[in-house]
């Protein structure tokens, strides 16, 4: 008599993130940041052990074992918040740029149905934030500043129309770079305010995409850059801080614009980036001793592609310089809201704008790094993002064509 046929067997998904022997070990020495780093991984251990239990309990024998992105629910949440934004929210109404960004961004890389009377009414609200002297304030009214300019600019960037790109007045734009302009090469934020690296970002991004970037606005910019590369490798905020991920990003990506990036210890640079991924959880911490934040996955991720450009360019061969894979699977495993949609910092913090632009961001980097190896499949790819704007390709090109005369 024949044996009865065996039960069909799930597949099951190989993670590189989330094994166990990459948890942290303190040598038998505890303090208050290595409870936490233990407490975060029992967390996402215990995220990733939901995931695993939901797809064993599924009745269905064929139901593919890969982690889903919640593309509607973000959606909804993202498009729900630009249409609330105008309500109350007072902690943050010295960004409402940067609220329009975020959510603008976070859609265009969903790739998420336009709604064109919304993109129009943020059109008309970032115009009333416009200075008179050039750029943009966080609100109406506000005093001109150099991140709420590049927040509302980007914001315009992609929405991708004629009347949002139009809108920018190049002329008193350009002035007000140049008024924050120091004979250093950085940047003040805004009028009588501070200089750090975040400024000199800013002003170079804005002026390159919308094709204004000229000699005296780049003059002295670059020695200044390097000047807060670290002993550790990354770059700190300004010269003599400690290396930070979204500083670091600011540099390698202003180096970038001015065509500089040869300056770069790239040695020192990659030994401190690489070491800022997490073996367990496979996302990124932005600063050493710190615990992993999903706003990470693009500060720090989106430098390798930069790196591989410059060491390509010098004739070296590279091969996958961090764990794309890994950082998709924490992404995908432990940020996501796949309730109420958007995305956040770990998972026992709420959900944000913020995170979920950043985190997104990062998603599409991670894909873009290793394009045959999407975790979740096609379903789960986002629109290509420009790892030196933060805006997707497809944006950048219509900018790029559209300013194309200066």
């Amino acid at each position: 008599m024949d044996s009865a046929p065996e039960e069909a067997a799930k597949s099951i998904h190989i993670f590189n993130a989330f094994k166990e022997e990459n948890r942290y070990f303190d040598d038998g020495f505890f303090t208050f940041t290595s409870t936490e780093q233990k407490r975060v991984e029992d967390l996402i251990a215990q995220e990733c052990m939901k995931f695993h239990d939901e797809f064993m309990d599924s009745p269905e024998d064929d139901a593919p074992f890969a982690p889903v992105l919640w593309r509607t629910l973000h959606s909804h949440y993202l498009m729900n918040n630009l249409r609330e934004f105008g309500r109350g929210g007072m902690s943050l109404w010295a960004s409402k740029p940067w609220i329009c960004y975020w959510g603008l961004h976070s859609l265009r890389l969903l790739e998420a149905e336009s709604d064109e009377d919304l993109y129009s009414a943020v059109v008309r609200f970032l115009k009333t934030c416009e200075a008179p002297g050039g750029g943009y304030g966080g609100g109406a009214g506000q005093m001109a500043h150099l991140a709420t300019t590049y927040g509302a600019v980007m914001a315009l960037v992609s929405i991708g129309t004629v009347e949002a790109l139009s809108s920018i007045n190049r002329k008193t734009l350009k002035q007000f770079l140049k008024e924050m302009k120091q004979p250093d090469g950085s940047f003040k934020l805004h009028r009588d305010g501070e200089i750090d690296i975040r400024g000199i970002y800013c002003a170079l991004a804005v002026a390159s995409i919308t094709n204004i970037l000229d000699e005296e606005l780049a003059a002295n910019a670059e020695s200044w850059l390097i000047s807060c590369q670290t002993y550790e490798g990354g770059f700190g905020g300004e010269k003599s801080c400690e290396a930070h991920g979204g500083y670091t990003f600011c540099s390698v990506a202003s180096l970038t614009i001015l065509g500089k990036t040869a300056l770069i210890h790239i040695p020192s640079l990659l030994k401190w980036l690489t070491s800022k991924q997490m073996k367990f959880e496979g996302g990124f911490q932005g600063r050493t001793n710190k615990l992993v934040d999903g706003c990470y996955s693009f500060w720090q991720a989106a430098v390798f592609p930069m790196i591989e450009i410059i060491l390509k360019s010098s004739g070296v061969e590279v091969d996958q310089l961090f764990d794309a894979q890994a950082l998709q699977e924490f992404i995908l495993i432990s940020c996501q809201d796949k309730y109420l949609g958007g995305l956040r910092d770990k998972p026992d913090k709420p959900k944000d704008v913020y995170h979920t632009c950043y985190t997104l961001s990062g998603l599409s980097v991670a894909q873009d790094y290793t394009p045959d190896n999407v975790v979740g499949g096609t379903a789960n790819r986002l629109a290509r993002v420009s790892p030196v704007y933060n805006v997707t390709l497809e944006a950048l090109k219509t900018a790029n064509e559209f300013f194309r005369t200066p």
